[in-house]
Order: structure tokens, then sequence, then C-alpha cells
């Protein structure tokens, strides 16, 4: 490999930025609910600075780390993902909010599905990398690479996490595409998984159906399923053009369930308005430029499939969580990736920007 450079300084900077963005805006946005149910109105800021710090501690110890040996641990970090996705069907598996997606550590929650979008990444990056030669091949490409998805979006999707499943989904399919797998066959896979959530919905429970249908009528359904969807229209609409001021959002006040996770994207529209928004969708753009000109400039191919791959992630799960908020696409739990409340989804995004700033350190850019 080539002598190590400067990691890239606007991605690290912009990372930062969001972070800092989302530590401000889970305090204001969860404060209610934690005087309410903790009676301490700090509990979820406390709680997100400890994940801040380990998750920067995080991109520290993988900015260091050489990239390319992800290459040989992918197959086991791809095991050990797994492995902790089952557990949530041992006794260490706890249910919160009606879901049973969590570990229980004791001291603290974990989330196997943030680490599990990370690690198929990485493991499909590497396979992509091995089988390069032979990435068109049906039986020795193609299968195995749907076999991978398979299996990673299934231990997802087996949480109950329809949406979770998707955004690495869409993810992997980016990274088959940019790997030079034949578009007919994307266009299989894309189709297969459109087919598999609509079997979902259609023969599912009922909530999903609702869902649906709250989306096509919000206001029709805005005492029930549109609950959420009108409450978050009604916060992007207060808000204007400069909002009506950090810490002053009604919506909050258990108008809008966890403003501070799924919604907070409506919480800055009405606290700091259409400039604050327009603020955080550029601060997004320029990470995901920078992540881009990062996949393009290196030399080797899983730094670009694994590079491509992180940015893609950070991209998909930004639009879901914009345009559910903006009613633009049915209501999902999808959190804001450096922005929304969550321990695990903070350090695994912290860990996956310090992946890409390594990488980057390896590249020709222009770090100015």
């Amino acid at each position: 490999m080539s002598k190590r450079k400067a990691s890239d300084f606007t991605l690290m900077i912009v990372t930062i930025l969001l972070v800092f963005i989302g530590i401000i805006m889970v305090f204001s946005a969860s404060w209610p609910k934690a005087l309410n149910d903790f009676n301490d109105g700090y509990y979820f800021l406390k709680k997100q600075l400890v994940s801040a710090v380990i998750g920067f501690l995080g991109m520290i110890f993988f900015m260091n780390f050489p990239y390319w040996r992800l290459h040989k641990l992918a197959k086991l970090i791809f095991i050990a993902c797994i492995g902790l996705s089952l557990l949530i069907f041992t006794p260490l598996g706890t249910e919160l909010n009606g879901a049973k997606r969590w570990i229980d550590l004791g001291f603290t929650t974990f989330m196997p599905s943030d680490a599990m979008k990370l690690g198929a990444i990485i493991y499909l990056a590497s396979f992509l990398t091995r089988k390069k030669e032979k990435i068109k091949s049906f039986t020795q490409g193609v299968i195995p690479s749907f076999i991978i998805i398979g299996i990673a979006c299934g231990t997802i999707a087996m949480q109950d996490d329809l949406s979770t499943s998707a955004v690495l989904g869409m993810t992997s399919v980016i990274i088959l595409f940019i790997a030079g797998l034949r578009i007919f066959y994307l266009i299989g896979l894309g189709g297969l998984g459109v087919a598999g959530a609509a079997a979902i919905i259609i023969f599912g429970d009922e909530f999903r159906k609702a869902r649906i249908l709250a989306f096509l009528h919000p206001f029709k359904y805005r005492q029930s399923t549109g609950w959420q969807i009108v409450q978050s229209l009604f916060a992007l609409g207060s808000g204007g053009a400069f909002g009506s001021g950090l810490g002053k959002s009604r919506q909050k006040f258990f108008y809008i369930p966890e403003p501070y996770n799924d919604f907070i994207f409506a919480i800055i529209g009405e606290e700091l308005g259409f400039i604050g928004c327009i603020t955080v969708i550029i601060l997004f753009l320029l990470l995901i430029w920078r992540g881009i000109r990062v996949a393009l400039n290196v030399k080797d191919l899983f730094g670009c499939l694994l590079a491509s791959g992180i940015v893609s992630l950070i991209t998909v799960q930004t639009l879901i969580h914009i345009a559910v908020v903006t009613s633009s696409m049915p209501p999902t739990g999808i959190p804001l990736p450096f922005i929304s409340f969550g321990g695990t989804s903070l350090m695994m995004y912290l860990s996956a920007v310090g992946i890409l700033l390594n990488i980057s350190r390896h590249t020709d850019l222009d770090r100015s």
C-alpha cells in the first residue's frame, strides 16, 4: 500500500458538525419525554453524549486501522454479526416499544441490526473483490451475492424490522451495480425485493396496510395511523423560513411520538425552519460528495467498494428518513444518521466514517 497521507479534512469536519447538531437537537426534542418518564430532562442527552464519545473513539481507531485488513477479517465480522442478530431470540433479547430488536447487556442495550448493516457491507465488498473476474457469472458471482444479501437482510427482517432490511437491500444493490453486475440481474433482484415487501404488507399484519393507507390519505386517518405524518407536517409547516427558535417546538410535547429519533428532522424544521433543514441537507450532501470522491480515487477495488457501500448506506438512510418526515413515502422507523437518538446507530456510523477517512488517506484527494 502507498504511504498514508492526511485524512479528508472536509469529511471529518462535516461529520463532527452533524453529530454536534444531533446532540443539540436530541436534547431539545427529548426534554419533555425525559422529564416526564425519567424525571431528568438531561436523560437522553447524557446517553447521546456517551455514545458520541465512544463513537468518536471508534472513528479514530478505524482512521488508523489499515482498512485492507478488513478484507481478511470480513468473513469473521459477518459471522459475528449473524451471531449477534440471533441473540435476539435468546433470553438476552429484549422488547422495547413493541418490537424485539435489542440485546440487553445489563448496563445498556445494543441493536444488532445496526452492526449487521456495516458487517454486511464489509463482507459483500470483500466477496466481490475476490470474485471480480467472475462477478458476471450466474453461478459463481450472482447467486452467491444474492445469498449473502438474503442472509443479511433476512436476519434483520426476522426481527420484524422491514425498513432497516430494505435500507441494507438497497445499499447492497448499489454495491453490486458498482462492482459490475449486469443490469438484468439487478432488476431481477430489485423485483424480488419489491415483491417480497409487497407480500409482507399484503399478507402480513393489518398495521402495515394501515400505514400505506395513512400515507395515501394522512388527514383522513389523522386520529389513528396518520397521526405521525400529520403532526410532522404541522411541525415543518409551522417552522416557516427561520423556525420558532431552538427549544421552542410544540410538537415535541407528546404530539409526535419519539421526536428525538424517527421524526427528528421534523423538529429541526419546526425549531430551525427551512434554513435549518437546508443546512442539514447541505452538510449531508458535502459528506456524500467527499465520500464519492474517496471511492473514485482509491486505487484498490476493495477500498472502492467499501467506500461506495458506506456512502450508499448513509445516502439511502438519510433520503428515507427525510422522505418519511415530509410524507413523501409511507411512514417507517428510520433514524437520521449522526443526528437521531440511538447509541448503536451513532457508534456504527462514526466507525463507518472512520473507515472512510482511513481509505481517504490512501488517495490523491485535495484535502484542503
